[in-house]
């Protein structure tokens, strides 16, 4: 009979541990979901910057120039692309948030930023009007070079279109989320990652 009780408790108290091992398991300790989201933030700074969104678009510019009674005019049509960059240098171990209670991880980025436009040079068109002008001195090169002093910003004002800044941060949101999650899903932690910028109210590039 005392055997009997003594292996009863014995059961008891395994069943006791082991539920008590199952519920740890299941509640991963917090020091250790931080432990894999600043693991896998190292292994992103390491690749510097992270492009999730590019556009191509063409501009136009124009620039005149008037002398000796006659005029010129010189317009340049000009294919350029431009990436939308998160740095991940700017992304702070203070950045990363994790609420035990909602099983969420919340991730802080800086403002996306754009990188300097590429122009396909081999695609620019030009249109000209004023050959006796150009003619004479250096007219053609002074409208050249005020014409390629605009076309950077033209290229930056049309990337900095609220639909393109728009589809850049959630391209940008997306693949953030997705970096975070993979390494949480791997460790057997069931989580959600949520993503948002430092200056979500704004548009500010």
């Amino acid at each position: 009979m005392r055997r009997t009780l003594l292996l009863m408790l014995a059961l008891v108290v395994g069943l006791a541990l082991g539920g008590l091992a199952v519920l740890n398991w299941r509640q991963t300790p917090v020091y250790d979901i931080s432990s894999i989201a600043q693991s896998s933030l190292q292994a992103v700074q390491a690749q510097n910057r992270l492009t999730a969104f590019a556009a191509r678009f063409t501009v136009a510019v124009t620039s005149e120039a008037q002398r000796l009674g006659l005029s010129a005019r010189k317009t340049m049509i000009v294919p350029g692309l431009v990436r939308y960059e998160l740095d991940w240098s700017k992304v702070q171990p203070s950045d990363l948030s994790w609420d035990a209670e909602a099983r969420r991880l919340s991730v802080t980025l800086p403002p996306i930023e754009i990188s300097e436009p590429a122009v396909e040079l081999s695609q620019i068109q030009e249109y000209e009007d004023g050959r006796l002008l150009m003619a004479l001195g250096n007219a053609e090169k002074t409208l050249d070079a005020a014409n390629r002093a605009k076309l950077r910003e033209a290229l930056l004002k049309e990337a900095r279109a609220p639909t393109l800044v728009k589809l850049a941060r959630d391209a940008t949101r997306a693949a953030v989320e997705r970096t975070f999650e993979l390494p949480l899903g791997a460790a057997g932690v069931d989580a959600d990652v949520v993503v948002r910028f430092r200056d979500e109210a704004g548009q500010a590039m």
